[in-house]
């Protein structure tokens, strides 16, 4: 038996602020949407061109407060190609949060507080 993984979800407070920073800090653009009929949630999935995972990012009407992601000590990881401008980016965004200088990584934070790091090619 075998298992592929092919995305992760999200919940998110302002999609629209979600789907901007996922595009301009990590290039993933929309690749499809479920809005419910009722109009009690929209799930968007968000991907690239160099990997067939996905992160879903699910909207709530009748979830108006943010998100507790407890102790935030998960995330989703994503290689680079270019290291350096990544992080020159992101520093721009003002959106690390966490550096390991050690390891050669970093750590940017969405809008909700999810963590999502960042990996040099090795």
């Amino acid at each position: 038996m075998k298992f592929k993984m092919i995305h992760e979800n999200y919940n998110v407070a302002d999609l629209d602020r979600s789907l901007a920073f996922y595009e301009k800090a990590l290039g993933l653009k929309e690749l499809r949407r479920k809005t419910a009929a009722d109009g009690s949630f929209i799930i968007v999935y968000i991907g690239n061109e160099t990997s067939d995972f996905e992160l879903e990012l699910t909207w709530l009407k009748d979830h108006p407060q943010p998100y507790d992601i407890g102790e935030e000590e998960f995330h989703l990881a994503f290689l680079t190609d270019d290291f350096e401008a990544a992080h020159k980016l992101h520093e721009e965004m003002g959106c690390i949060c966490f550096e390991n200088h050690a390891m050669g990584i970093y750590f940017i934070q969405d809008p909700d507080g999810y963590w999502l790091e960042i990996i040099p090619p090795r």
